[in-house]
């Protein structure tokens, strides 16, 4: 019995050829702008909100829904940036945008970026477009 052995190249090759397009040219690196935080008076406000938004790929109203429990307060999303009612520190939005991105954006299964929310029913799931795991997540 003969057995045809590819070498590491070759399947390796096979491999990125089988990969979808999205995820061939996807950057080696995450990259999420740091939030630009200004406190005026008795309000934060995030400046580039919408641009953090479209970097992690996802709805803005889900973003803001997740920060505003997290921290507590009212806001509202205002053009490209959210007003928030209360005085909270850069470090302090910072820990959560990062909580969000662990919660909602990162792949557990592959740690990939490339995912999306889905709703199948009444449940809502993390899908993953580099390795098409399906993690179920809380619903906001």
């Amino acid at each position: 019995m003969e057995i045809d052995y590819y070498d590491y190249e070759k399947l390796l090759e096979k491999a990125y050829q089988e990969l979808p397009e999205n995820v061939k040219h996807h950057k080696s690196r995450f990259e999420v702008p740091g939030a630009l935080v200004t406190i005026e008076g008795n309000k934060t406000i995030i400046e580039n909100f919408k641009d953090i938004a479209d970097a992690l790929n996802r709805d803005p109203q889900h973003l803001l829904k997740f920060l505003l429990r997290e921290i507590a307060t009212a806001g509202t999303l205002e053009g490209r940036r959210v007003v928030l009612q209360g005085r909270f520190t850069p470090y302090l939005i910072a820990n959560k945008l990062k909580k969000y991105i662990k919660e909602y954006v990162i792949c557990p299964v592959c740690g990939s970026p490339d995912t999306k929310i889905i709703k199948r029913d009444r449940f809502h799931f993390l899908k993953c477009e580099a390795c098409g795991a399906e993690t179920p997540i809380q619903h906001l």
